[in-house]
């Protein structure tokens, strides 16, 4: 109960004693879209660090080496929790952003910041606006922020993978940027899971595939890639219950 307090307080606090800063990254965002992505990103980072120490989470990272370091890279793992952002944004050795749902949007507070990094809103009922998305994130990715990706579209708190909608991948493919496969493990044991949805501390696994461009295979490899990125990251969750 103590760390679900101090985690919203926090939360509160950062994200509205911050509203200057926002004003301020968004009045540099409309001369220099990188160097606000970068700005807030640091700023983001550290405000998640915090979380994740009050939450008392144990991070274990394999294949870190995998992380690209001097590119933008498309993150595509299963969806667990709401930490799966949280963590994977404190990993990230570039600047990084998220594609989301639309409802998001009506969040209060979040959408500033979410802006702020560059998160992309997601409309999947939508396919003209889902085309768009999929064209800004290719933008984006161009121009040096790496986007974190669950194809899954939910949580999913089963045993099992959803399906993958898969038309997200056109953005690396489109920017030559690498794809890097992820899995997620535990990470639905700190908050979501739990008997009134209080946080715990946990143990958490987090494993990063190596990179893979899409662009540089023939049409048939693409799409068997793509087609096998769901048994790839079954093949990682099923190593760490091992």
């Amino acid at each position: 109960m103590l760390r679900l307090i101090l985690a919203l307080l926090w939360a509160f606090l950062a994200m509205v004693f911050s509203l200057p800063v926002h004003l301020h990254w968004k009045h540099i965002a409309k001369k220099d879209p990188v160097k606000a992505w970068n700005k807030s990103w640091k700023y983001v980072r550290g405000f998640f660090r915090v979380l994740i120490f009050l939450a008392g989470t144990k991070i274990e990272v394999r294949g870190a080496e995998n992380i690209p370091a001097d590119k933008a890279a498309l993150f595509v793992g299963n969806h667990r929790s709401y930490f799966d952002i949280i963590i994977l944004q404190t990993l990230s050795k570039t600047p990084m952003a998220f594609v989301a749902k639309k409802e998001f949007r009506s969040y209060p507070l979040l959408p500033l910041y979410m802006d702020d990094i560059g998160c992309l809103f997601l409309d999947r009922e939508n396919v003209r606006a889902s085309l768009k998305t999929i064209a800004d994130g290719t933008d984006c990715m161009t121009k040096g922020l790496s986007l974190g990706l669950f194809p899954e579209g939910t949580r999913n708190h089963g045993d099992t993978l959803l399906p993958f909608k898969a038309g997200g991948y056109r953005m690396a493919d489109k920017a030559e940027c690498p794809i890097v496969v992820m899995a997620l493990t535990n990470f639905g044991r700190i908050f979501e899971e739990n008997k009134f949805h209080f946080i715990r501390r946990r143990h958490v696994i987090i494993e990063f595939d190596k990179p893979v461009y899409p662009h540089l295979m023939e049409k048939q490899e693409q799409r068997e890639f793509y087609e096998n990125i769901p048994k790839r990251i079954q093949e990682m969750l099923d190593t760490h219950k091992a």
